[in-house]
């Protein structure tokens, strides 16, 4: 059995602030311990269940250099580092038997969440076949895209409801309660790493009942972008082309992996800055 465990950062227990995400913010250190932490907590569910599991771990946050790697459970291996094929996602494909997204977050515009947004700030909406996804539907669509089914998402309360109406039957957990962009009722640590781990176990004992989310092709997709140098460059690419919103593109595409993969396309020129 093969397991890949997506870990990002805002939505782990006790983290609420930016201060403990950003690497260049004074309490960074403390959020990767509490992230790899968790990380550990649901590395060991998955191996309570399956003791001769293939784990792999892909740090999923900003730089895909947060986790610890001297700290993690040395049953699993670690996907850390960008530029790399599928993003957060790295290290799945279609011999994988499960996906499990750690410390996710509740996309952009929604909320109250902790910390929501989508891939990064420029990014305002992402429609696809016109329903809005953000980083846990963008994920699950490619996981399901593969056949793989995401079984266990833990973060806020928005977080879980989001993952639970675009994939029933996965298991959620929420470890803190959002009261705004920056404020939550959290759970002490190691009662979240508790919970994670028997949801872990549960869930990937219990992954062929869930079914992987799919979309099907040919897909129009639109993306509602931030800055207008980033609609600029986005024309660039062919089949993109801007639509009658003012902060819209869009583009057709046959399947879901294309389209997965334009959209990251279209997040990175986002951090390119006018010279």
């Amino acid at each position: 059995m093969k397991a890949l465990i997506s870990v990002d950062m805002e939505g782990i227990s006790g983290i609420v602030h930016s201060s403990e995400t950003n690497p260049e913010r004074y309490d960074y250190q403390r959020g990767r311990e509490l992230m790899t932490a968790e990380a550990n907590a649901v590395i060991a569910g998955v191996l309570d269940a399956e003791p001769t599991a293939d784990v792999l771990v892909a740090d999923a946050h900003g730089t895909f250099r947060n986790l610890l790697p001297e700290q993690l459970d040395r049953r699993a291996r670690l996907v850390r580092g960008k530029p790399r094929a599928l993003n957060m996602l790295a290290g799945l494909d279609a011999e994988t038997d499960a996906a499990l997204f750690v410390g996710y977050h509740v996309r952009a515009g929604e909320g109250p969440g902790v910390l929501a947004h989508t891939m990064n700030g420029e990014i305002l909406d992402v429609r696809v076949a016109g329903r809005s996804l953000g980083e846990i539907g963008l994920n699950a669509a490619m996981a399901g895209h593969l056949g793989v089914p995401v079984v266990l998402l833990s973060g806020d309360d928005a977080a879980c409801a989001e993952a639970a109406d675009l994939i029933p039957g996965t298991v959620t957990v929420p470890v803190k309660e959002a009261l705004g962009m920056a404020a939550a009722v959290t759970l002490h640590p190691e009662e979240a790493r508790d919970r994670l781990r028997r949801a872990a176990a549960d869930a990937v004992s219990r992954r062929t009942e869930i079914p992987p989310l799919t979309l099907t092709g040919p897909l129009d997709v639109e993306v509602d972008l931030a800055g207008a140098h980033t609609i600029d460059l986005a024309t660039l690419v062919p089949g993109v082309s801007r639509t009658a919103g003012a902060r819209t593109v869009a583009f057709t595409v046959p399947d879901y992996g294309t389209a997965y993969r334009l959209i990251l396309l279209l997040a990175q020129l986002a951090t390119i800055r006018p010279a």
